[in-house]
């Protein structure tokens, strides 16, 4: 393929023409490099590959993309391009050298804070369930209903990113337009709208579930962060919006397609009304539209779960999916993996074990509401969590605080630390946290779980927060294996047998 097929008009300059250049392939890391290959220089918070060029070209790549020729070595026989921006360049040259994948299929992106995943996964069920060929890309998995797109993530990591890579992404997604699949919905997030992993694609519709502090490790304040996810609504036919949430208004503002509102709490177009929350039976409500009123009944309990599938509905009406097929799909939604799940456990075992995925002060509430909603008189909630490392440590004594309000006992462990001391994550937690005789400290977080198990009184609802879907741990540098379903399974059995 030509360079000059890869690359935006205007958005480059050289000496050389792209014209006369053929690129057989793409690199953005040293160990990828090949003969023939257009190397892209990458500048990231650790590592700039820009000083990579004099490897590239010893390897034979046969163009590379730069931010600033002039501030680098530029070695000889070696032709350069400079762009604005590497990450934008990165993105339309896979697109294309894939045969532009995304302009043959129709794209739902779902973003916001929480529920991207069940919002995705909702509409995803719905446009299955209607007979439609559908493929969906998020945290939980990249797949269709026959296939599986992400490997094992112990070998491919990169895979679990809420929204992969470039050089992973738009491979899948030829994969998918070669399986003859019609829609992809995609978790869109804030990192990929801010690093542009996603300017050459165009969505037929952009979901928005709300929007709460995260990410400021990255982001810096919530301006950028609303900014961030606002360039979705640049790239959309239509944004289908949570108007309950306080940013909305702002979001509007700054979008460039028609909107549609939707709420639970004030009027919109698009409303859930008369809801009734049905404990660990789920949750029902009026769904009232200019041109449609009908019952919904979702078997997944949680007030998130009214906006959730209200935008999940919204959007798969809007894509042509009758109201009452769509109404059927979510009246037998199974529970979201990792999102409130319960862990199946033997008859005699009297307490319960949810697993979760919250991470954020406002996930860690909306899960702890849900379970005081559902629990019977006398029964406690046990809390197992943690935080993160190498991200946001202003979220930490916040979620010490919501759990030390809303749950009855808890449990303070790690969460994926990375590179950082656990002990310093837990001391930031703690710093929410004042009544000791309702707090244990496990760093551990297997022993941690174990312990909860080999303590539950019976009627417990013991909630592990935090990690849900994910079966890896990153600690040090390392991603091992960890799975918390089977750890609860393990200690049961060690605990009653």
């Amino acid at each position: 393929m030509k360079l000059s097929a890869l690359l935006m008009p205007d958005e480059y300059s050289s000496s050389v023409d792209p014209k006369n250049i053929e690129i057989t392939g793409i690199a953005v890391s040293g160990s990828a490099l090949f003969r023939g290959c257009l190397f892209i220089c990458i500048r990231g918070t650790r590592y700039d590959s820009h000083n990579l060029l004099t490897l590239a070209a010893k390897s034979g790549a046969a163009a590379a993309l730069v931010e600033d020729s002039t501030a680098i070595a530029t070695p000889e026989g070696l032709p350069l391009f400079t762009v604005g921006s590497t990450r934008r360049a990165m993105a339309y040259a896979y697109h294309r050298f894939y045969g532009e994948p995304g302009n043959a299929m129709r794209l739902i992106a779902v973003t916001g804070t929480n529920g991207k995943t069940s919002t995705a996964t909702m509409l995803y069920t719905i446009l299955q369930k209607a007979g439609r060929k559908v493929a969906m890309i998020g945290t939980v998995a990249c797949k269709s209903e026959e296939k599986l797109y992400s490997p094992d993530i112990r070998t491919e990591p990169r895979r679990t990113m809420t929204t992969p890579d470039p050089d992973i992404l738009y491979p899948m997604l030829a994969d998918m337009r070669k399986d003859g699949v019609e829609f992809v919905v995609m978790e869109t997030s804030s990192h990929a709208l801010a690093l542009e992993k996603l300017a050459p694609l165009r969505f037929e519709i952009g979901i928005f579930t709300n929007l709460s502090p995260e990410h400021l490790d990255f982001h810096g304040n919530m301006e950028n962060y609303l900014a961030a996810k606002a360039r979705l609504f640049s790239q959309c036919n239509c944004g289908i919006i949570n108007f309950d949430n306080e940013y909305a208004d702002r979001l509007e503002k700054q979008a460039k397609c028609e909107i549609l509102r939707c709420g639970a709490v004030y009027h919109e177009q698009y409303n859930a009304e008369e809801i009734v929350n049905r404990g660990a039976f789920g949750v029902s409500y009026l769904y009232s539209t200019p041109t449609v009123r009908m019952s919904v009944s979702v078997p997944i309990p949680g007030s998130f779960t009214v906006y959730n599938s209200l935008l999940a509905l919204t959007a798969a009406i809007r894509l042509g999916i009758s109201p009452t097929d769509a109404k059927d799909a979510l009246a037998t939604m199974p529970s979201v993996p990792g999102r409130l799940e319960r862990i199946p456990l033997p008859e005699t075992v009297d307490f319960s074990v949810f697993i979760d995925y919250a991470h954020t002060e406002a996930a860690l509430r909306n899960i702890l509401l849900t379970v005081c909603n559902f629990r019977q008189g006398g029964q406690r909630i046990v809390l197992v969590f943690g935080c993160g490392g190498d991200r946001d440590a202003g979220k930490r004594a916040p979620m010490g605080r919501v759990a030390e309000e809303m749950a009855d006992y808890i449990i303070v462990t790690s969460d994926n630390n990375r590179s950082e001391d656990p002990t310093v994550i837990i001391h930031d937690i703690l710093l929410g946290m004042h009544n000791r005789k309702k707090r244990r400290v496990i760093v551990n977080r297997r022993r941690a779980i174990e312990y909860a198990i080999q303590q539950a009184q019976p009627g417990d609802i013991v909630l592990l927060v935090g990690k849900g879907h994910e079966n890896y741990e990153l600690s040090n540098g390392e991603r091992n294996p960890f799975s918390e379903r089977t750890i609860v399974e393990e200690a049961v059995k060690a605990r009653f047998h």
